[in-house]
C-alpha cells in the first residue's frame, strides 16, 4: 500500500465521506450516531448528489410500511426476486446482504433523522404477473414532502432536478392519470409547493439526509475535489483535497467512504467499461469515475454486470445549471399510445413500454455487417399522441419545434425525411394498427405488463393503456440518443458485506469503504429494479459506518445460515 503521508493534517476526523448523495450522507450520519466525528467532501457546488436528480424511489422488500398496510412480503421473497433478475451475474451474498439490511437501515434512519417514507400505492415490481416473488405494491417507497426552508442557509445549496416534477409525489402524479396525463395534474398543488419550496421525489429524499447531517453539525464542504487517497503502508488513512485552489489534507482515523456515484460524464470510461459510444447524460459533470482514479492505486478490484443503455433526447434551447445541453429521458414517452420506435429499416424491435427489455435491444450488433441494426432509432408520433400527451419537453398545446425532429403529413414523407425505409415503416404501422385496435401486440407483448400500465400507460385509453394506432397526421419523428442511466452504471468497485473495497486477491482494503453507485452492482446483476439504487446507497453507507465504528452487522451471516445459502 502506498505511503504518501503529509507532514501535517489540516483536518482530522474519524470518517471521511466523499460525495453528498444518499450514500455519503448516510455514512456520515451513521458514523456520527456511532460516536465518530465525520465530514462530507463534495466536489460540486451543491449537495444532494445524483439522489436529488432521481425519482426518489426506494425499493425495500419486507419493509414495515408494507406490513402496516397488510401487504404480505418477506426478505426471502425479495431475495428470490432479485436472484431471478440477476441471472447469476450477481452474487447470492450481495443480494441477501442488500435485502436483509435495507429494511433495517430504513427503519434506523426513520427513527434517527426523522426520515418520513410511505408506500407508493399501486406500484408493482417490474415483473409482477410473471414471477411468483413479485408484489403488486409495497416494496417501492417514497419520501413524504419535505419543507426545504428547514435547511436554512443550505436550502439553495441542496440540489433539485431540472427535469423531474419534484413538487409532486408519485401519488400526486399517478392518481391523476400518470405521466401520460400531465395536463390533468394538480398544478395548483404543484405551484403552491414550488412557491414554498416543498420537495418530493429525489430532491425531497436528498434533502432529508442533508437535514440529518445539518442537525448533527456534520461539516459539509462543497467545491472540495478529492484528488488522492492517502495510505500509511497498511491502510487508507485520509485524503488530499483541493479547496479554493489549495491542497487540504483530511485525516480519516477510521476510514474513508467513496460515494461519488458513477462515471457517466467520462466518455472514455463509458466506452471502455460500458461499451457505450458518445453517451449523453442527465447528471452533472463531476460524475466522472473519480472512485476508480482514487481507489486504483490501492489495488481496488473493478467488476461489471451487463449494461443497459437508456434512450433520451436533447431538450431544445435548454441547458442545465452548468451550461451543458439538457437531456430528457424517453422512458415514459415511448410507451404511450400512438407512439412507436423504429430502426433504419422502419421496423419495431421491442416492447417500447418495458424499457428493461427494450433498451437491451439497442446495442445488439449484427455480425454479418458489423452494424447496430437498431441504432439509430426514431420515435414515430401521430397527432393523436401529440394532442394528448407530453412528448419530452413539448406539451400538447405547444407547437412542434423543428429542431426536435421533422414532421410530415404522411408516413412516407416522414420516412424520407429521416432516412428510414418507406415500405418498411408503412408495413410496420399497418401491422401495429391492426392489432392495437384490439389492444394487443403479438410481436413484442407491449401493454401486457402491469408495471408498463403504471409507469407509462394512459389509464383512460381503451382497450390497452399502452397501445393506440398511428393513424392521424401530421406525423412527427424524434431521433433518440443513447444517454446514461442516471448514474447507474454496469461497472463499479467490488466490496464485501461491510462495504469495504476489495483488492484483486479478494481481500478487504483496510480503511477504504464504498457506497452507492460507486459499488459494483452485484445485488442486481443483469437487471435493475427501480428504487434499488437509492436503497443500496442508504444501506451501503449505514453498513460502512457501522463497521468503521467497530459495530459491524452480523445479520448476513445468520441469514445465510438460516437460508442455507
Amino acid at each position: 500500500m502506498l505511503r504518501n503521508l503529509p507532514e501535517k493534517w489540516d483536518i482530522e476526523v474519524d470518517l471521511v465521506s466523499i460525495g453528498s448523495g444518499i450514500g455519503g450522507l448516510s455514512a456520515a450520519i451513521t458514523g456520527h450516531e456511532q460516536g465518530l466525528s465525520a465530514i462530507v467532501l463534495e466536489r460540486a457546488d451543491q449537495v444532494g448528489g445524483v439522489t436529488a436528480l432521481s425519482m426518489g424511489e426506494v425499493w425495500v422488500a419486507g419493509n414495515h410500511h408494507a406490513t402496516e398496510l397488510g401487504i404480505d412480503d418477506s426478505v426471502d421473497s425479495g431475495f428470490r426476486y432479485l436472484k431471478r433478475l440477476s441471472m447469476d451475474y450477481g452474487t447470492d451474498a450481495a443480494i441477501l446482504n442488500k435485502v436483509v439490511h435495507a429494511r433495517e437501515a430504513l427503519r434506523w434512519f426513520e427513527d434517527t433523522i426523522g426520515l418520513e417514507m410511505q408506500v407508493i400505492r399501486d406500484c408493482p415490481d417490474y415483473y409482477y404477473g410473471l414471477n411468483n416473488d413479485c408484489v403488486a405494491e409495497g416494496r417501492m417507497l417514497e419520501c413524504k414532502p419535505f419543507e426545504a426552508s428547514s435547511l436554512g442557509d443550505w436550502q439553495q445549496r441542496t440540489r433539485v432536478s431540472p427535469t423531474m416534477p419534484y413538487a409532486l409525489t408519485h401519488h400526486d402524479i399517478f392518481v391523476n392519470g400518470g405521466v401520460a396525463n400531465m395536463m390533468k395534474w394538480d398544478f395548483a398543488l404543484m405551484g403552491e409547493r414550488l412557491t414554498n419550496d416543498v420537495r418530493c421525489l429525489g430532491a425531497g429524499l436528498a434533502a432529508y439526509f442533508v437535514k440529518g447531517a445539518l442537525d448533527r453539525g456534520i461539516p459539509m464542504h462543497t467545491g472540495a475535489n478529492v484528488v488522492e487517497l492517502i495510505g500509511d503502508g497498511s491502510r487508507v488513512v485520509g485524503v488530499r483535497a483541493q479547496m479554493d485552489g489549495k491542497d487540504v489534507y483530511v485525516k480519516g482515523r477510521r476510514g474513508v467512504v467513496l460515494a461519488v456515484s458513477s462515471y457517466e460524464r467520462n466518455q472514455h470510461f463509458n466506452k471502455t467499461l460500458s461499451q457505450q459510444l458518445d453517451l449523453g447524460s442527465i447528471v452533472f459533470s463531476t460524475v466522472d469515475g473519480a472512485h476508480f482514479r482514487l481507489a486504483g492505486p490501492f489495488g481496488a478490484q473493478v467488476a461489471a454486470v451487463p449494461d443497459i443503455a437508456s434512450l433520451g433526447f436533447p431538450v431544445p434551447n435548454a441547458e442545465d445549471a452548468e451550461g451543458a445541453p439538457l437531456w430528457g429521458s424517453a422512458l415514459q414517452a415511448i410507451g404511450q399510445p400512438h407512439i412507436i420506435v423504429v430502426n433504419r429499416a422502419g421496423k419495431r424491435f421491442g416492447d417500447e413500454a418495458f424499457y428493461r427489455q427494450f433498451y437491451l435491444t439497442i446495442d445488439v450488433i449484427d455480425g454479418k455487417d458489423q452494424t447496430h441494426p437498431n441504432f439509430p432509432c426514431w420515435m414515430i408520433i401521430d397527432s393523436q399522441a401529440k394532442s394528448k400527451y407530453p412528448i419530452g419537453p413539448i406539451l400538447p398545446d405547444q407547437d412542434w419545434p423543428e429542431e426536435l425532429g421533422p414532421s410530415a403529413d404522411t408516413l412516407s414523407e416522414l420516412a424520407a425525411k429521416i432516412g428510414v425505409d418507406v415500405a418498411g415503416l408503412e408495413a410496420t404501422v399497418a401491422r401495429f394498427n391492426e392489432h392495437a385496435e384490439k389492444g394487443a401486440d403479438p410481436d413484442f407483448g407491449r401493454g401486457e405488463r402491469v408495471w408498463s400500465h403504471w409507469m407509462c400507460g394512459d389509464p383512460f385509453n381503451k382497450p390497452n393503456p399502452n397501445l393506440g394506432t398511428i393513424a392521424k397526421g401530421p406525423f412527427y419523428a424524434l431521433e433518440l440518443k443513447r444517454i446514461g442511466d442516471s448514474g447507474i452504471p454496469p461497472a463499479g468497485l467490488l466490496t464485501d458485506q461491510h462495504n469495504r473495497a476489495l483488492d484483486w486477491s479478494g481481500n478487504p482494503i483496510d480503511g477504504l469503504y464504498v457506497a452507492g453507485n460507486s459499488v459494483a452492482r452485484m445485488e442486481t446483476g443483469a437487471v435493475m429494479q427501480s428504487g434499488i439504487s437509492n436503497a443500496r446507497g442508504m444501506t451501503h453507507g449505514w453498513l460502512a459506518a457501522r463497521h468503521a465504528a467497530g459495530d459491524p452487522s452480523d445479520l448476513l451471516d445468520s441469514e445465510i445460515q438460516r437460508m442455507g445459502i
